[in-house]
């Protein structure tokens, strides 16, 4: 393939520019992951190619978490410094029920909740955001710095050339791409699985969830729900966390959209797919079959009733083990995102880690320039690996804390129905910590010294752990046994 012109920089591209390197690389898959690698390889002086299956980038969805950690990319980005600071969840409010209804956490500010907390307000681990705004806006970014996107060329293998030094792709039609480096943001179900080690065999966890985003005008067919779910003040936004034997919800109204989410067990006509949807009438019997004496609130299910046709999603839960490798031989070809390390979507880091990949991965690639890209992917790698896996874990911790919760425990002290938001995740700035460890993590490389036992760099982990392989049948196994699951050593909270 014949290099990637530099893109018309006279645009409104005003990123913090990096001079060109001619480093020529593929992005597969225009998900977070896939869009913030296209960014920051290209503000690092890259010749990028983006490659996306469909004939669109898909913006729909409703929420999820966007970590502290992962909005450190807009200091370079000062249009979607602004379009994120207008767009964002501002003066929102959180309260925590039980599942009946009853109130736990009376409605504060997130700004008090967090001082509550002991953590800084100013500085919050991360604030929910609404997908299809935050996709809008990457995409937006995307257009203004002229990266080419070539749309319906969906990739079914990858290949790497060690002797060239190239990696690429080939498509359904047959068209053949290749690039000095070939980045895999194309999800779980990426076909570089081949080339890196193969597929990670997926767990079914025996949870789902049930996902709804609609236009608020749809709680005016019951007044009783719309004063239920109302605004604060009749402007902010506001979500609510009903916490129940075995399952968990959150909605957030705010004054355009009502969603709701629920974690529950599976019922049998879930898909890992966010186009597979369901009927009202299948989330209102099983709500009915909670344990215990205290049913889910009836104003609950009257907001499902509120729901339109078509639009509740059933998305079912599998775990992974963490994958072992995530590039191939001559590391021409890297996976990022969920292809490399998915997370359940109750997690909250899924998200922000694929955020954090590609600005890795950029820095580190820029840092070592053409001729030793294999070894920035390397030291890429090093960088996140250890990471990842107990921010995955963490995940299923934290999972486990929403669907059992202890309300006795609770009474005693709230941080005990509150996920754990370590310091460790929300603090981490993966390009200057790229930026800054990247020649010790060479060296350490030469030497053989294993990650964690790296005394010259500094842990973006748990404090004091030291990994150790783990697998999902173990915590399975654990839970049968009644047991938490076992984080490890170290410092988790």
């Amino acid at each position: 393939m014949a290099p990637i012109a530099n893109a018309d920089l006279n645009k409104e591209f005003t990123g913090s520019e990096y001079p060109a390197n001619g480093i020529d690389v593929i992005v597969v898959g225009t998900g977070l992951a896939g869009l913030t690698a296209a960014l920051e390889c290209h503000r690092k002086g890259m010749n990028v190619r983006v490659l996306e299956r469909n004939s669109t980038i898909n913006t729909a969805g409703d929420m999820f978490f966007m970590g502290l950690s992962s909005t450190v990319i807009f200091k370079h980005w000062p249009e979607m410094k602004k379009e994120y600071d207008s767009i964002g969840l501002h003066d929102a409010y959180l309260e925590t029920r039980k599942h009946s209804g009853e109130v736990m956490v009376k409605p504060m500010r997130v700004a008090d909740r967090l001082r509550a907390q002991g953590l800084n307000p100013e500085t919050p681990p991360g604030t929910f955001q609404m997908r299809p705004l935050i996709y809008k806006m990457f995409v937006k970014q995307v257009e203004r710095t002229g990266v080419s996107v070539e749309f319906d060329q969906y990739v079914v293998d990858y290949f790497e050339d060690v002797g060239k030094g190239k990696g690429g792709v080939i498509t359904k039609e047959g068209k053949r791409y290749e690039a000095d480096l070939v980045i895999a943001a194309d999800g779980v179900g990426s076909k570089s699985q081949k080339l890196v080690g193969g597929q990670v065999r997926a767990v079914q966890s025996g949870r789902a969830m049930w996902r709804a985003a609609f236009p608020i005008e749809n709680l005016d067919k019951n007044p009783e729900v719309k004063e239920f779910f109302h605004l604060i003040d009749g402007k902010h936004p506001i979500i609510r966390t009903f916490l129940g034997p075995s399952a968990y919800a959150l909605t957030l109204t705010r004054p355009d959209l009502m969603i709701w989410i629920m974690n529950h067990d599976v019922t049998g006509s879930e898909e890992e797919s966010w186009n597979n949807t369901i009927e009202a009438s299948e989330v209102l019997e099983n709500l009915e079959k909670v344990p215990g004496p205290h049913k889910w609130a009836p104003v609950f299910q009257e907001l499902v009733k509120c729901t339109p046709q078509k639009t509740i999603i059933n998305f079912n839960l599998l775990w992974r083990d963490p994958q072992p490798s995530w590039t191939s031989p001559g590391a021409r070809v890297i996976q990022i995102g969920d292809a490399a390390h998915s997370f359940l979507p109750a997690s909250g880091n899924g998200a922000t880690q694929a955020i954090e990949d590609a600005i890795s991965l950029a820095t580190c690639v820029q840092k070592g320039g053409k001729e030793n890209i294999s070894q920035s992917v390397k030291a890429h790698i090093r960088f996140r690996f250890i990471r990842t896996a107990c921010a995955q874990k963490l995940g299923f911790s934290n999972a486990e804390l929403l669907q059992e919760t202890d309300w006795d425990k609770v009474k005693l002290d709230p941080k005990k129905s509150v996920p754990k938001m370590p310091k460790w995740i929300f603090s981490h700035d993966p390009e200057t910590y790229a930026e800054e460890n990247y020649a010790k993590a060479l060296e350490s490389m030469k030497k053989g010294i294993r990650f964690d036992e790296d005394e010259s760099i500094p842990q973006n982990y748990p404090p004091g752990y030291k990994y150790e392989p783990w697998t999902i049948e173990q915590i399975i196994e654990d839970k049968k046994a009644g047991l938490e699951t076992n984080l490890g050593g170290g410092d988790w909270n």
